[in-house]
């Protein structure tokens, strides 16, 4: 596994974590502000691990492609995802 991978599979299990912690803070009953809060932090955790999976996309998939001359297909594949990404 490489570092990108390896850091995206920390930030996963970082929001997992808190995501369970959330679900006990909602059962407890706490202040709805702190479990807003709770929510964006792991909100920021998974859009870095998704960011680090894009990043290796980009460095190994994509520059593969591009060698092998097959790149249109992995721009296609990064356009859609960019246009999830920004609605």
């Amino acid at each position: 596994m490489n570092l990108e991978k390896k850091k995206a599979e920390q930030y996963l299990k970082t929001a997992k974590g808190q995501i369970d912690g959330i679900l006990k803070m909602i059962e407890e009953g706490r202040y709805c502000i702190d479990i807003s809060n709770q929510i964006i932090a792991s909100q920021a955790l998974l859009k870095k691990a998704n960011t680090m999976i894009l990043k290796q996309h980009l460095n190994h998939c994509v520059k593969d492609a591009f060698l092998h001359n097959k790149g249109e297909e992995k721009v296609e594949e990064i356009i859609s995802v960019l246009d999830k990404l920004m609605k």
